[in-house]
């Protein structure tokens, strides 16, 4: 039997960075929304018990590097009699980009062996095993457009954002979150907490006031190690993008229009500054009813 998952990209609306607990993660207070940019993950049942992991990409993990096979192996070990899995990944997103490439293919596996093997979990069950795995893929279990809080694991759904368009621009560089979050002093920030102004013009359906409020804390760190990024920013307000941030440590960096042929100018207006660029819907995406 073969199942197929859609695992599609995130993005951030806004990431405020609250502070350090006492575990070393940090406190955060992020809106996050899907993208319509997304990889393909499929299933297979195998004989015996092996997890075996294959992807598109020749340089990614196949094996416990790989956050797809994590997921995998917490869900066989919770089965009465251990399975095999074929995984198959058709890598589409960024790699190391900060839209949850990984993160969202180890959700993608755990929805799809919930249903491949018949084992019905509950949606906080799914929750608990993606919380072992990271701290996006909680999100990444039901996506859509959420508030994600604690270190990421604690899910509220929100409204659909209105409709519109994002331009995600990734530079030919890679940024380790957990380098980021080391250099991160929380204290010395001096910036303006978002969250609450953009889940306020989400609630009212008010495109206008979450373009106002989007950002990310986490740009000022970011930025000092990279400053091309601070220059790709403000290109893609120069070229006439609604909103603009970052997504999650980086490195890229996002615009929103609410039409398609501006969002196609934009687009190509940034293919002469940036190695890879993306013009993309921001999704309506539940995949899971949480109440269950």
């Amino acid at each position: 039997m073969e199942i197929q998952e859609t695992a599609p990209a995130k993005i951030n609306l806004a990431q405020d960075i609250l502070f350090k607990r006492d575990d070393d993660y940090h406190e955060v207070r992020m809106v996050m929304a899907s993208v319509d940019l997304s990889d393909v993950v499929t299933l297979t049942d195998v004989s015996g018990e092996e997890i075996i992991v294959e992807t598109s990409r020749a340089f990614l993990p196949e094996d416990r590097r790989n956050h797809a096979y994590q997921a995998a192996k917490l869900m066989q070990e919770r089965l009465p009699q251990k399975r095999g899995v074929k995984i198959y990944i058709e890598k589409r997103i960024p790699v190391a980009a900060g839209l949850g490439g990984g993160s969202t293919d180890a959700a993608a596996v755990i929805r799809g062996l919930n249903k491949l093997w018949h084992l019905d979990y509950s949606w906080q069950e799914l929750i608990h095993i993606a919380n072992e795995i990271g701290s996006d893929v909680p999100y990444s279990l039901n996506a859509g457009t959420a508030l994600a809080e604690g270190r990421g694991e604690q899910i509220t759904q929100l409204p659909d954002m209105p409709y519109c368009w994002a331009i995600l621009a990734k530079p030919g560089i890679s940024v380790s979150t957990r380098k980021i979050f080391k250099q991160l002093q929380v204290q010395k920030l001096n910036v303006p907490l978002n969250a609450d102004d953009v889940i306020a013009g989400i609630k009212a359906g008010n495109y206008n006031q979450i373009m106002a409020a989007t950002g990310n804390s986490l740009e000022t760190v970011t930025f000092n190690a990279h400053p091309e990024l601070a220059t790709l920013k403000a290109k893609l307000k120069q070229f006439g993008a609604d909103g603009v941030t970052m997504s999650g440590s980086g490195p890229t960096i996002i615009g929103f229009t609410k039409n398609y042929k501006k969002g196609q100018r934009i687009y190509n207006a940034l293919k002469g500054f940036c190695d890879e660029v993306y013009l993309v819907r921001v999704q309506k995406v539940k995949f899971i009813n949480e109440t269950n």
